[in-house]
């Protein structure tokens, strides 16, 4: 039985992540009607108390004292993605504004090379291609490109890509800082995005299956998802996951339609096809390929153990 590399855990773990945020969908429609920045409001805020319970109750609240930077860096990915995607939503249909955001797992890919010591293998492009060819048949479907948008919301669609591909890669450079800092990160994100909503939505009060839905995506794709993908862009192969990451939408969709919000179509089979097609070829190329030519040693990187909570 092969042994998972450091490298390989990490990977693993982010995949966590993208199975979490495949349960986004279901449990966001089940918050239809709370206003968006309410929504994130509270499930941030929920990450946030869960996350600090835990520090607490391992003594572990002294890993919040990190540098600004690394502060700014989440924050920055965390929010900004967040207000930009929700913008486009609001001045773009969903299906195309979708597609434009969904273009970082691919520039993950590219912007990896850029890394020291990284490499832009063919493979690995040719499998987030195929990943982004699956995307589109998911998010389009039999519907087509119907309605129109505005410049603000395809440009905020497509500056939500650059921001959460760009923020994946940038973990990178701070792998040495502990993933519990998300704990508070999410509460700068909920502050924030408290104040956003004050300033523009109405508040409404939730019913109690919403706070039900709102509870689960703090603690799930809002709130575990995001300490899982902080450790795996810290520590894992980011190719590899951007690959992975298009598995999202599929498993998303393939949801609704188990809960029966959703339809099956031929286009989700072939959306399967190109999607596991496409993690297959980067898998091949990256685990073969460094069976082959690297040494043993390197395969492990020091000091990149998951963290404790996950053993």
């Amino acid at each position: 039985m092969r042994v998972l590399t450091a490298e390989g855990r990490a990977t693993a773990i982010g995949g966590g992540a993208i199975l979490l945020w495949s349960t986004l969908a279901l449990l966001a429609a089940t918050t239809r009607g709370i206003p968006p920045f309410e929504t994130l409001a509270i499930s941030f805020g929920v990450a946030c108390l869960v996350g600090l319970a835990v520090l607490a109750a391992r003594r572990r609240l002294g890993r919040l004292r990190q540098s600004p930077l690394a502060w700014a860096i989440g924050f920055f990915g965390l929010f900004a993605y967040h207000a930009l995607y929700f913008t486009a939503l609001d001045n773009a249909p969903p299906a195309q504004a979708g597609l434009i955001a969904y273009l970082w797992p691919l520039l993950i890919v590219i912007f990896a090379a850029l890394l020291p010591g990284g490499a832009l293998r063919a493979r690995h492009l040719l499998g987030a291609m195929m990943g982004l060819a699956g995307t589109v048949l998911i998010l389009l479907g039999g519907t087509g490109l119907a309605g129109h948008g505005t410049a603000l919301g395809y440009g905020c669609a497509l500056a939500a890509a650059f921001v959460w591909s760009g923020y994946s890669v940038a973990n990178r450079t701070i792998s040495a800082v502990p993933s519990e800092l998300i704990a508070g990160v999410c509460g700068a994100v909920s502050l924030a995005a408290l104040a956003v909503h004050l300033a523009t939505e109405a508040s409404v009060m939730p019913r109690p299956v919403q706070w039900a839905a709102l509870m689960a995506l703090g603690i799930g794709p809002v709130g575990l998802a995001f300490y899982f993908w902080d450790f795996a862009t810290k520590h894992g192969d980011l190719a590899l996951l951007g690959t992975m990451s298009y598995a999202a939408p599929l498993l998303s969709t393939a949801l609704l339609i188990a809960v029966g919000w959703a339809g099956f179509t031929w286009s989700l089979l072939g959306a399967a096809a190109l999607i596991v097609g496409g993690a297959a070829v980067s898998v091949g190329v990256t685990r073969r390929g460094r069976a082959r030519h690297a040494p043993a040693p390197a395969d492990t990187p020091d000091g990149h153990a998951p963290p404790p909570e996950m053993r």
